[in-house]
């Protein structure tokens, strides 16, 4: 049996029935809030302007040796581009060298000079010009028992050792502390060869030096610091830079027009960069990101849709991702500050070797890295040209890919 309420509507009940429509649309606004957000974050589509031919990504794995990795990269690229082909060098030459070297400069300063497992990318071109160099087949640096680099056991051994020397137990140290710091890093790297066989020719490390020709002293180093003056070389003040390599100083607008020129004629780029900073992803991506407009516009959404903490960053990580993420705008006084007062670090080695821009027209840095098939784009990093300028510690390139203006300002002959 049916029944029928009739219901008489008070001017009270129209007010709540007003107030509850109103109430509704506002939530029926909020609710809309997130899909806007989300639409408003587009994923960035790169599209490739110039690039030059690399060779493949390989993996540093556990061992602090980008600066070995990307500057044997970047003289392998060399060889393509110079039509010698496709080389695999070995890393691990370059690093027992260094070590051997290190180890020598360490005991002779007493200890006071940093010893770990990082370096330059002069210390490659010096092992090149003083030591030669082999193929990646030949010396693998893998005596450990692992398939991948693992050299956190290694540098805390020869630190150790070498600290015992340094101490100096007997008064005077003795001629065997040497051989004995050597056999250590030959137990882990294995022998370095005094001559070796290659498909099918017989090779010193010199001798094969000598025909890939490269020429270590063709490469120029270039930063951009206002502690001393423009024009002019210094031995740049990071703590890996143990041999004490000088770079020649430019502003900040014509290191990257030099790298912008470099690339546009076929060049490729060993670079030096901060990557601590929250835009450096690790998949592929690195922006130079205004994190505090950022986390401002998540704050105010915070207060509007009730994000929590996690929801907030999750946004945070999404807007860094996305194509118009808000970025800061570096200056020579920035990178300076920055530099001053350790938020512009020595983190890392890479490989620059080409240009891209987005799907807004924002230009773009192609980024070989070496952490294996790592990211989105399989060992590629795409590097704002924002995070470039702020963040470059120093780059390594052939001095014919020096624009003639800027070669003649550094005195340097580049052709």
């Amino acid at each position: 049996m049916s029944r029928f309420i009739i219901i008489k509507y008070t001017s009270e009940m129209k007010k709540l029935i007003a107030i509850m429509a109103l109430a509704g649309i506002t939530s029926s606004l909020s609710a809309q809030t997130p899909k806007e957000t989300k639409d408003s974050i587009q994923p960035n589509v790169f599209t490739t302007v110039k690039d030059a031919r690399i060779t493949s990504i390989k993996n540093q794995a556990n061992s602090g040796t980008c600066w070995a990795y990307s500057a044997q990269s970047f003289l392998e690229d060399e060889l393509i581009r110079i039509g010698k082909g496709e080389y695999d060098l070995s890393e691990m030459f370059v690093v027992s060298h260094s070590y051997r070297d290190k180890g020598r400069k360490y005991v002779r300063l007493h200890g006071k000079l940093n010893f770990a497992q990082g370096g330059s990318f002069y210390d490659v071109l010096y092992v090149l010009k003083n030591y030669g160099a082999v193929p990646q087949a030949i010396l693998p640096g893998l005596n450990y028992g692992t398939t991948k680099n693992q050299h956190g056991e290694m540098e805390t051994g020869l630190k150790a050792f070498l600290d015992a020397i340094v101490s100096n137990p007997n008064g005077k140290l003795s001629s065997a502390w040497y051989p004995a710091y050597e056999s250590i890093i030959d137990q882990y790297l294995g022998k370095l060869p005094e001559s070796f066989t290659f498909n099918g020719k017989k090779y010193t490390p010199q001798s094969y030096a000598k025909e890939l020709g490269l020429n270590a002293d063709d490469y120029v180093s270039l930063t951009s610091f206002t502690h001393h003056p423009f024009y002019s070389k210094f031995a740049l003040e990071i703590e890996d830079n143990w041999r004490w390599a000088e770079s020649y100083n430019l502003p900040i607008d014509e290191l990257m027009r030099t790298m912008e020129y470099a690339i546009d004629k076929g060049y490729t780029i060993a670079w030096g960069s901060d990557v601590s900073e929250k835009g450096f992803t690790r998949d592929g991506i690195a922006v130079l990101a205004d994190v505090e407009e950022i986390e401002t516009k998540g704050s105010d959404q915070a207060r509007w849709i009730g994000l929590n903490y996690s929801d907030k960053q999750r946004l945070l990580t999404q807007l860094i991702h996305s194509a118009n993420v808000p970025e800061v705008n570096p200056t020579q006084e920035y990178r300076q500050k920055g530099f001053d007062n350790y938020e512009l670090t020595d983190d890392h080695g890479m490989v620059i070797y080409g240009i891209a821009k987005n799907q807004l027209g924002r230009k773009f840095f192609m980024v070989k890295n070496s952490w294996g098939e790592a990211g989105a784009y399989k060992g590629i990093w795409y590097a704002s040209y924002n995070f470039v300028k702020g963040k470059t510690m120093n780059i390594v390139l052939h001095r014919s890919a020096l624009p003639d203006d800027i070669a003649k300002k550094l005195g340097i002959k580049n052709k």
